[in-house]
């Protein structure tokens, strides 16, 4: 599963829950050109590869855990239990674990204080996997009300700070975001807008989005369309996205992600994050 557990409390890995595992990968195969090996979790879960590189898992327990089709960023912890213990102090809510992944770790999913999903995750990680903004074929950006109230949240649960005091990441506040940083490199971004529940608008509620880079976006939004996927207005009002050409889009089992067009400076290679 997840990244180097050099950097406990960083995004350590891209999980999708799905419905039919055989077709999320039929699809995700042809939108991103990825290919797909069946780990020690089993038959019901497979990894994403590009040019041998790990990118994301794919795990048909929708129906299983009674979770929804979603993209799920994961925070590598140093101890499951401690982790879900603050979120719950902290306000979050706690859904599923911590549940044994037998022989590589234990992980929970759970809610921020906005609703906004993600996971935590202790045990081995993939060397293989890494996070920063230079080369990658992805990245990740937390939509939520207030960015500060997001940052003040999950460096609590995650220890962003050490007892000490010392900082294990960099924080900067730009623009209305949250900016965190390891070693120079960004490793999350967290952007205030106008973020709310709706049934009728899911790219307006508060979320993990996962930004999927492609080298050619209309080809690549044809492709999500000749596979059963469909357009999902962008909820971009009020928001600082980064400069580029993006869209968002809805795989046919209901998974949001975006795609957004590389700029031909990166190798697609690792996972980046802003």
């Amino acid at each position: 599963m997840p990244l180097s557990a050099e950097a406990p409390g960083a995004p350590c890995w891209l999980s999708l829950s799905a419905r039919d595992l055989g077709a999320a990968e039929r699809f995700y195969g042809a939108v991103l050109g990825w290919t797909f090996r069946h780990g020690p979790l089993g038959r019901g879960f497979s990894v994403g590869e590009r040019d041998g590189t790990p990118v994301a898992g794919i795990g048909e327990i929708v129906d299983r855990m009674a979770v929804p089709v979603a993209w799920t960023p994961f925070f590598a912890v140093a101890d499951a239990d401690t982790a879900v213990a603050r979120i719950r102090e902290r306000g979050g809510t706690v859904g599923v674990g911590p549940l044994a992944f037998p022989p590589r770790g234990r992980a929970a999913l759970a809610t921020d204080l906005e609703g906004a999903a993600f996971g935590v995750w202790e045990g081995r990680v993939s060397s293989r996997w890494r996070v920063g903004e230079v080369a990658a074929p992805a990245w990740l950006e937390l939509h939520t009300g207030s960015a500060f109230d997001a940052a003040v949240f999950y460096g609590g649960v995650l220890d962003w700070v050490d007892g000490g005091g010392a900082e294990r990441f960099e924080v900067s506040y730009e623009d209305d975001q949250v900016v965190l940083r390891r070693r120079g490199d960004a490793v999350a971004r967290l952007n205030s807008g106008p973020a709310e529940a709706s049934a009728e608008q899911p790219q307006r509620r508060p979320r993990w989005l996962v930004h999927f880079l492609v080298p050619d976006l209309e080809r690549a939004t044809a492709a999500v369309l000749d596979h059963g996927g469909s357009l999902v207005p962008e909820a971009d009002d009020g928001w600082r996205a980064p400069a580029g050409r993006r869209t968002t889009v809805r795989d046919p089992q209901g998974g949001l992600f975006t795609l957004d067009e590389s700029d031909g400076d990166r190798p697609d290679a690792g996972i980046r994050t802003l």
